[in-house]
């Protein structure tokens, strides 16, 4: 198999232009704010919505191509979806709502081939409940095994997760990746969890209005992304503006000035001395010096500051420091509940805290944000 391919644009009446591929066997996440573009690029791709221009691929095989006014019709195309609301069939049983997608395979072979894929997802023993007597969670994956049941080339999840609690989210993200081992084609994932990315994704696709700001491993876009833009809708609250003062390539350094301060990052020559640049360092990657003991790397951009708020997660504390000197902008760091207790933090207290320098990603300067007319 060779994946799928496609290219979408238009101007009109939801901006896009996207151009993405996605081999056999891997999972791309489609990541954005509501109105990015996510489920109109899902719908294009099964043929529920047609671009003003645009091209779909499927394993060499062209489902929709605007400038040959071809157009593959939905039930034609061997794509499995599964919706955020399910979409299952309310006066049927498990059973039924999988053999209604199975037209395409022997009316005496259909019983055992439904049958089959609901133990795929777990399921074997309800194949006469009607959706009404399943679970939310097992709702979802009968709505997987309908998708699965059309031998599709490629498989398309719209917000799946999203009507289930927390506890059975976690027990269909471990099913959806032992189900995917077995599965050898593209499955793309609209999302807005990025945290539901990061477990699931072999790559994401970051969407801001129709347009790609960012595609790559979920990890590297959270810890690099490549614009403010980017970095804002990944949730990176520790942005700063610096500009390049030297590189020091004998230590694999360069040097940031910040506000007056000295910043030492890794080594990024590609980046003229004197050009004005953003930052980031995640909240994880700024420590706490202990009062009652020296750590390591206490000399690797230390800052100081008093604590302007603090909020508990869990068995992890959210830190605001207001810093010393010239930056208004807060910085967070996150600390494990014990050491902030052992540390006694409160708010308005003094704290010393360094920035770990290879953690620091150094970034295009933000563009101005555009006035409201």
């Amino acid at each position: 198999m060779r994946g799928l391919d496609v290219r979408l644009r238009q101007d009109t009446p939801i901006p896009l232009d996207v151009t993405l591929a996605c081999p056999p066997g891997e999972l791309l996440a489609l990541v954005g704010p509501s109105g990015s573009g996510k489920s109109t690029i899902l719908r294009s791709i099964a043929g529920l919505y047609r671009p003003l221009e645009g091209k779909v691929l499927v394993d060499g095989e062209v489902w929709s191509d605007t400038s040959i006014k071809a157009d593959i019709p939905t039930w034609q195309r061997r794509v499995g979806l599964v919706f955020q609301s399910y979409g299952l069939f309310p006066h049927m049983t498990a059973l039924d709502n999988i053999e209604a997608a199975l037209g395409h395979v022997p009316t005496a072979d259909r019983n055992r081939r439904a049958s089959e894929l609901l133990s795929l997802v777990n399921l074997h023993g309800l194949e006469g409940r009607r959706p009404a007597e399943l679970s939310g969670g097992q709702q979802q994956r009968v709505a997987v095994a309908r998708a699965l049941a059309r031998e599709p080339k490629v498989l398309l999840l719209d917000e799946p997760f999203s009507a289930v609690d927390k506890v059975t989210r976690g027990r269909l993200y471990r099913e959806l990746a032992a189900i995917r081992q077995r599965l050898d084609m593209p499955i793309i994932l609209v999302t807005h969890d990025l945290d539901e990315a990061m477990m699931l994704a072999d790559r994401m696709c970051l969407l801001q209005r129709g347009h790609i700001l960012q595609v790559g491993r979920p990890l590297d876009i959270m810890s690099k992304p490549v614009s403010v833009e980017a970095a804002r809708l990944v949730g990176q609250r520790n942005v700063f503006p610096g500009r390049i003062v030297e590189h020091l390539a004998n230590e694999g350094v360069t040097i940031l000035d910040w506000r007056g301060r000295r910043l030492e990052t890794p080594h990024a020559p590609a980046w003229s001395v004197g050009t004005e640049v953003s930052w980031l360092i995640p909240p994880g990657k700024v420590i706490l010096h202990r009062r009652d003991r020296p750590s390591r790397g206490e000399a690797e951009n230390p800052v100081m500051g008093v604590i302007d708020s603090l909020i508990w997660l869990g068995d992890t504390m959210i830190a605001t420091v207001r810093l010393e000197a010239s930056e208004t902008r807060l910085l967070t760091f996150h600390i494990a509940r014990h050491a902030a207790e052992r540390n006694k933090l409160a708010k308005g207290e003094k704290v010393e805290l360094s920035l770990i320098a290879e953690a620091i990603h150094v970034m295009p300067a933000a563009q101005p944000r555009r006035r409201k007319a």
